[in-house]
């Protein structure tokens, strides 16, 4: 009977033990360190990296205020430069961060996701479009900054060009967390496996 239940009780350890590991989100399947610590840059303690011109960070957009609450964060943004469109897109949300100070609300960061990667417009249709999501947000458009915003925008895409090179990110969207980890998205089911990563990774050094 003893030899019965010690196999029992070493049963249960494996299963507890198995168990406990799965719980814990794993570096390669969920997540990588980045090749280069971030931290100096100051960003959130969670940054989504983005562009304006990808279809599945405009889905993310619609997330984002679920998983600040299941998070307990409110996220910065970054917006990637890895590429002359990502460059020219990137230009337009730094031309609203700088006039805000801060990060577009969501409304404004759909409007310009939606004059961006506007289906079959001209190219004058789709800059009336920007123009629109800007003076509708009590902005000016983006050619209409003067020197001193020109000079921030330009000091911001700078650093969002740096942190792209150093961070290495080649794939958006994604989460940087305390400037030294990349969520791997792909690594994930559903926005609950996504928060459960980032909560895992708020708290390691």
């Amino acid at each position: 009977m003893r030899k019965i239940l010690a196999f029992a009780g070493l049963i249960l350890v494996a299963l507890l033990a198995g168990c406990s590991k799965s719980e814990h989100p794993q570096e390669g399947k969920q997540f990588e360190r980045l090749p280069t610590d971030l931290s100096a840059y100051q960003l959130p303690v969670v940054t989504e990296v983005f562009s304006l011109n990808c279809g599945h960070c405009a889905n993310m957009e619609s997330a984002i205020p679920q998983l600040e609450a299941a998070t307990n964060q409110t996220f910065g943004k970054v917006h990637v430069i890895f590429n002359q469109s990502a460059q020219v897109s990137a230009m337009i949300y730094y031309s609203a961060q700088t006039q805000l100070g801060t990060t577009p609300s969501h409304d404004l960061m759909n409007a310009m996701f939606n004059a961006v990667q506007m289906e079959g417009a001209t190219a004058q249709q789709q800059k009336q479009a920007i123009n629109k999501a800007f003076t509708d947000q009590d902005l000016s458009s983006p050619d209409k900054l003067t020197e001193d915003q020109r000079r921030t925008l330009f000091a911001a895409m700078q650093q969002a060009a740096e942190i792209s090179q150093k961070g290495q990110i080649n794939a958006v969207p994604t989460f940087i967390v305390n400037g030294k980890y990349m969520v791997l998205l792909a690594g994930h089911k559903d926005l609950d496996g996504i928060a459960n990563t980032i909560n895992y990774l708020i708290q390691q050094p």
